[in-house]
């Protein structure tokens, strides 16, 4: 399995302390790849000085947009994919939880599997986390939900970095509606519907405690979008409509 360019879509808000530096390192690891690659960086309207660190860097293979008002991850990813030119896309967080150096392991996955789509899973077997103990109880817990609603042949949804040949979100990416919380999801859910096949793979986390206390607002949200989309699939049968 060969690409032409791989496209990284890196999400980011309020970052900037770090963005410049993560930035740097993540184009400094796919040069040394010596692949054909852009960095598309999507400000999701950060009220800090992230957008203006970003620009400062001036780098031909870094290009910087800004969302007018914050919006969401998912809806940060979508703006952001639309300016894409390659035919891989990876999604990887502007925080570098996950290093960018794990493109390699997703990449192989999907070509010993003959996948679509591969996602990091923290729940893989070989995935090495250093993660707070709450969120692990949180993710099994989403886990058991979305088994139960979707029956998805994944054990996990909402880890950061995935992998996906860039025809699968030309052909989904329009009919995803969540912008925040279960954005993930719903788009896994589509491709799925769609007939792509998603493999998932293990990942490194190095979690950064930026994000330690989950509000009840947060995971309120979260569960209502992932009904959203239950509802979607099975009642309205929305994703089965042209658009």
């Amino acid at each position: 399995m060969q690409f032409k360019k791989l496209s990284v879509l890196m999400p980011v808000y309020n970052e900037e302390i770090a963005v410049a530096a993560n930035i740097l390192e993540t184009d400094d690891y796919f040069k040394k790849l010596g692949i054909e690659y852009e960095i598309i960086v999507m400000d999701d309207g950060s009220k800090d000085k992230t957008y203006e660190k970003v620009k400062e860097l001036n780098n031909p293979r870094v290009m910087a947009f800004k969302q007018r008002i914050n919006e969401g991850k998912g809806e940060a990813l979508k703006e952001a994919f639309k300016k894409s030119t390659g035919d891989m896309v990876m999604f990887l967080d502007g925080d570098l939880d996950i290093h960018p150096r794990q493109f390699e392991v997703l990449f192989e996955v999907m070509k010993s599997k003959n996948a679509d789509v591969v996602i990091g899973s923290k729940r893989h077997k070989d995935s090495v986390l250093n993660y707070p103990k709450n969120r692990r109880l949180m993710s099994a817990v989403y886990f058991f939900l979305v088994k139960l609603l979707f029956g998805l042949p994944l054990k996990d949804t909402q880890t950061g970095i995935k992998l996906f040949k860039a025809e699968v979100l030309k052909n989904t990416f329009h009919k995803v509606l969540i912008k925040r919380y279960a954005f993930d999801l719903e788009l896994l859910v589509l491709a799925h519907h769609k007939g792509y096949k998603i493999a998932e793979a293990p990942v490194v986390v190095d979690y950064k405690g930026k994000f330690g206390h989950i509000k009840f607002k947060t995971i309120f949200n979260m569960v209502w979008d992932t009904l959203a989309v239950f509802y979607r699939l099975h009642i309205i049968r929305y994703y089965d409509k042209q658009q």
